[in-house]
C-alpha cells in the first residue's frame, strides 16, 4: 500500500501540466457534445471508454452526419495511426507491468506517452505503479473536463462556432514548447516537412498515415545524427 501511495505522490506533479490542458480541452469537448444535443451521459461514457482526444472531436462530426462504420474505422485509423508507433516504442517500458499492462496500453495518449518516455520514477518508487498513476490521473483529468464541459453547455447557451479548433491550438503550443526546450530541432523539422509534403501530395483527408510512415522512415534513417545532436 505504501508503494502505491509513494508512486501516486511521485506521479502527480508530472501530470499537473496535463491537468491544465485536458481540463480546457475536455470542457471544449463537453460543450461541443452538448451543442449537438448529445447527453452528458454519452459524454462521460465516451471519455471513459473511448478516451481518444482528437478522435472524440472527430466523432462528434461523424455522429452529426449519420453513422457509417467503414468510414468511421478508416477515419479512426488515420487520426490515431501515430499510436502504432507509440506502442512499438513502449514495448520495453511496459515489460514487467503485469496486470496493469492492458490499462497502460489503453491510456497511452499523446501526453501520457510524453511523460512515460521522458521520465523515470524517483529512487525507491515502484516503476509500474508510477506509470499506472500517470496514466490514471491523465485519464481522470480528461473525464472530469468533459463532464464539466457538458454541464456548462447544458446550463449556459452561447455560440460554439470554432470551439473544436482548441485541439489544433493545443498541438501548436506543444510544438512551440518542445522547440524551445531543446536545441535539437531535427525531429520536429522532419515532422513538419513530412506533414506538409504529404498534405500537398495526398490531400487533406488522406495525408496522416503517409506522413507517419515518412516520419518513421526518416527518423529511423537519421537515428544516428539525431542521437549525436541530442548528446552534443
Amino acid at each position: 500500500m505504501n508503494n502505491k501511495k509513494e508512486a501516486f505522490r511521485a506521479a502527480l506533479p508530472y501530470t499537473l501540466p496535463v491537468f491544465t490542458g485536458f481540463t480546457v480541452l475536455g470542457i471544449a469537448y463537453g460543450i461541443l457534445m452538448d451543442s449537438k444535443g448529445i447527453s452528458i451521459v454519452w459524454t462521460f461514457l465516451s471519455s471513459t471508454f473511448i478516451y481518444a482526444g482528437s478522435m472524440q472531436f472527430v466523432a462528434v462530426a461523424l455522429l452529426g452526419t449519420g453513422f457509417d462504420p467503414i468510414y468511421a474505422i478508416l477515419m479512426t485509423l488515420m487520426v490515431n495511426a501515430r499510436h502504432l508507433f507509440y506502442g512499438i516504442s513502449m514495448l520495453g517500458k511496459l515489460k514487467g507491468t503485469g496486470k496493469l499492462k492492458p490499462y497502460l496500453i489503453f491510456c497511452l495518449s499523446d501526453e501520457t506517452f510524453s511523460i512515460l518516455v521522458s521520465t523515470e520514477p524517483p529512487n525507491g518508487v515502484d516503476r509500474k505503479w508510477f506509470m499506472f498513476f500517470v496514466a490514471l490521473l491523465d485519464h481522470l483529468y480528461w473525464i472530469m473536463g468533459s463532464v464539466v464541459g457538458g454541464l456548462i453547455g447544458s446550463v449556459i447557451s452561447f455560440n460554439t462556432k470554432g470551439i473544436d479548433f482548441v485541439l489544433t491550438a493545443l498541438f501548436v503550443v506543444i510544438l512551440v514548447n518542445q522547440w524551445k526546450s531543446t536545441s535539437n530541432h531535427l525531429p520536429a523539422i522532419i515532422g513538419i516537412i513530412s506533414a506538409i509534403a504529404c498534405r500537398l501530395i495526398f490531400g487533406a483527408t488522406h495525408f496522416i498515415i503517409p506522413s507517419m510512415l515518412m516520419i518513421l522512415f526518416f527518423v529511423s534513417t537519421l537515428k544516428m545524427p539525431i542521437e549525436m545532436r541530442k548528446n552534443s
